[in-house]
């Protein structure tokens, strides 16, 4: 006699196609289905993919870090893919020569790419271009900088945690005493 198992509550957690109802996102989607199904490359997939996730999945990427990732050695001529948004950062002071494609990219960043003698491209033109990832190099934003990252990880106060505490203030009499200062017991 087998085990009679209820099935009201399972689910899978992963994404087959995005959450969003935008036109624009769902039309990128159907073309890379295709690319992704028809062709062989890894990369159509990994786009794919990436369109499904969620905001906190699809960081923000600092036009800092892109010329960063950029410059390095063999990345010359190359096409800087990202899927998500790339944002201005005013610390960097010459912005190089770049080609570029985003799902999205604030005012500032498309007016600095493009005055500087660059390229920004859509996906689909990315897709007739190289429909198989061929010259590009796949950028995404730090997922850890949000800040709710802060308070995971070992309980703060353990041994060698770096967890930041969920406090209401940052006082005298609030988790500043054992653990915290050698004159209370020990310091960690």
């Amino acid at each position: 006699m087998g085990v009679d198992l209820d099935h009201r509550y399972d689910r899978k957690a992963v994404r087959r196609a995005p959450r969003s109802q935008n036109l624009y996102l769902l039309l990128l989607v159907k073309l890379y289905r295709f690319l992704a199904r028809r062709t062989s490359s890894k990369f159509n997939k990994i786009i794919l993919k990436r369109l499904f996730m969620s905001n906190t999945n699809r960081p923000p990427l600092s036009l800092s870090r892109l010329v960063r990732h950029m410059k390095k050695k063999g990345r010359e001529n190359k096409t800087a893919v990202v899927v998500g948004s790339i944002t201005d950062d005013t610390r960097l002071y010459e912005v190089p020569k770049l080609t570029v494609c985003a799902l999205h990219l604030t005012e500032r960043v498309r007016a600095r790419i493009l005055g500087a003698g660059g390229e920004i491209l859509t996906f689909d033109q990315l897709a007739l271009r190289s429909p198989k990832g061929k010259g590009t190099v796949l950028l995404q934003g730090p997922r850890k900088a949000r800040k709710a990252y802060r308070f995971f990880g070992r309980p703060p106060g353990a041994r060698h945690s770096t967890t930041k505490p969920k406090v209401r203030a940052k006082g005298r009499k609030f988790e500043k005493a054992r653990g915290r200062r050698a004159s209370r017991a020990y310091k960690n």
